[in-house]
């Protein structure tokens, strides 16, 4: 598997290489609405505040964001990244002109309701099978540009990365086995050309999808199995074949209401594209508090 479960998040470098792309997107041409209507020395408060019940994932990223627009803006941070709220919660707390403000509060939204959902499911897969010695594991399925932060916010969420690229470990997939085969190579070949190729310490790891390819594939001494789109039943029969001789690895049609199933019948590791591909976002919003100016003393008229 790729990098350990650790809740740190990428390095400030990386994030503010994606900080900057999405400024880009959204200020290249400045604040239009902002910049007519409210004058740039005006000073506002402004609360994060989530709406229903998550763990928060982004918090860094979205301090991050306004230090990027304007230096000047304070922050208080009520929580860290990881921590499980409920509604009415506030997050992040920014004192500041409110031009700079406004101008951080969609990017810093987005990244925290997309961070926090994924860290928010991949938690309700974790706690779905907390009974069983199985690890709830990631995939490269991630939004271009953001496989870190993405893969940060499941290890917050309790879950565990698998490969970060193509580099960091050998899985041969189902396109891979076709192209062997139009090779006159069979699974067993296959594995035993990439152990032979492999650099030293990385596991070699195979999909399957039939008992006959689980024979197959201990025969060329693969060290992880990826049992690809079976049911329960028969993973159970696939790891009887195994005994130990490798890790188990499941994916395929993973979903909060069968993963306890699939859990039960013993695999190592449970693979699930969804929790970067399709966890929803969480809902959180940015409220201002507006900063009470002294009044002037009205002269006296006669």
């Amino acid at each position: 598997m790729g990098m350990p479960s650790l809740a740190a998040p990428p390095p400030l470098f990386s994030m503010r290489r994606v900080i900057t792309a999405a400024l880009e997107e959204d200020l290249v041409y400045g604040d239009l609405t902002s910049t007519l209507l409210i004058p740039p020395t005006l000073l506002i408060r402004a609360d994060i505040i989530a709406k229903g019940h998550m763990i928060v994932a982004g918090v860094t990223l979205a301090r991050e964001v306004f230090q990027a627009i304007d230096s000047t803006v304070a922050l208080t941070a009520h929580c860290s990244d990881g921590t499980r709220v409920r509604p009415a919660t506030t997050i992040l707390t920014m004192k500041g002109k409110a031009q700079s403000l406004l101008q951080g509060e969609r990017i810093a939204l987005n990244f925290l309701q997309r961070l926090s959902g994924i860290s928010t499911l991949t938690h309700q897969f974790c706690e779905a099978v907390r009974d069983y010695p199985v690890a709830i594991v990631d995939t490269r399925k991630t939004t271009p540009g953001l496989r870190a932060l993405e893969k940060w916010a499941v290890r917050l969420g309790g879950g565990k990365n698998h490969r970060f690229s193509l580099h960091d470990g050998i899985l041969i997939k189902d396109n891979h086995l076709l192209i062997m085969a139009s090779q006159r190579m069979n699974i067993t070949q296959t594995c035993l050309l990439a152990r032979q190729h492999a650099p030293h310490g990385l596991r070699i790891c195979v999909e399957v999808e039939t008992v006959a390819q689980v024979r197959q594939a201990l025969k060329g001494k693969a060290d992880v199995l990826l049992l690809d789109n079976m049911t329960p039943d028969h993973v159970k029969q696939a790891i009887d074949i195994i005994q130990r001789q490798a890790l188990v690895e499941v994916s395929g049609g993973i979903t909060l209401n069968n993963v306890r199933d699939m859990a039960e019948a013993g695999p190592d590791f449970i693979s699930i594209g969804a929790l970067t591909h399709s966890a929803p976002s969480t809902d959180l919003s940015m409220e201002i508090v507006p900063l009470r100016t002294k009044r002037r003393p009205q002269k006296h008229q006669p």
